[in-house]
């Protein structure tokens, strides 16, 4: 860490403290997650931190969301979390043909909650580091218009860019039908720009080539080119 991140650093826990507030039990790699999303500036990363922290003690009392929480959207057996990729970060594959926009929002932001959380904590043993990030393949091979979900996947990736800030690695998008580019530049207005600067739509083979090199055919599946598996969310241990 050079001595502008870490006069950084200070200023933001004092302007998290400034706030009534506490970084105490928070470590610097943290603490930079929400520097680096707010451009190293002190202030707005410790005003995000503060907006995070009270929204986790809101939306997960608890510390977690249990699985009988989100039984109903685990039913549907539509994520699957691959393990490490090349680069250390757990592959968590959605395939959106099994997914129906849901009647019961506040179950499906428990879900969203439920997954990330479950997906950073494949990725470590012991204590978490705190920048540990992810890699997200959506598949949309087969979707129909019922599995558009423009409102579900914004919230999906405003959860990522306001309650889980630089912990999207890449998102790799397969199969991508016509009718959906339209719902995807609708979706694309509610995200920033290093979200989408981390999105990438596979649509050719060179593209899928560099996909499976970059993930690795250890953890990707055999019908992505690789050699592994499908292993479903609930599946998993952590």
């Amino acid at each position: 860490m050079d001595r502008n991140e870490e006069m950084s650093l200070a200023q933001m826990r004092e302007s998290v403290e400034k706030l009534g507030s506490s970084t105490e039990d928070y470590g610097e790699k943290t603490l930079m997650r929400f520097l680096i999303a707010r451009s190293m500036d002190p202030e707005k990363a410790a005003k995000m931190f503060c907006q995070w922290k009270k929204w986790r003690a809101e939306m997960v009392p608890l510390g977690y969301i249990s699985a009988s929480e989100v039984a109903d959207e685990l039913a549907a057996e539509k994520f699957y979390l691959q393990g490490l990729s090349k680069n250390g970060h757990p592959v968590l594959i959605v395939k959106v043909n099994k997914h129906f926009r849901s009647n019961d929002q506040v179950q499906f932001k428990k879900f969203v909650v439920h997954l990330l959380d479950k997906t950073i904590a494949s990725s470590f043993k012991g204590r978490e580091i705190g920048n540990e990030k992810l890699i997200v393949i959506a598949d949309l091979q087969n979707v129909t218009y019922n599995n558009a979900d423009a409102r579900g996947i914004i919230t999906g990736f405003q959860f990522l860019q306001a309650y889980y800030p630089e912990r999207l690695a890449t998102c790799y998008i397969l199969h991508m039908p016509q009718f959906f580019v339209a719902v995807w530049r609708f979706v694309c207005r509610f995200l920033d720009k290093a979200t989408q600067e981390k999105i990438r739509i596979v649509t050719n083979e060179e593209q899928r080539e560099q996909f499976i090199r970059e993930v690795g055919e250890e953890v990707l599946p055999e019908e992505y080119g690789g050699r592994a598996k499908l292993v479903l969310l609930q599946d998993v241990a952590v």
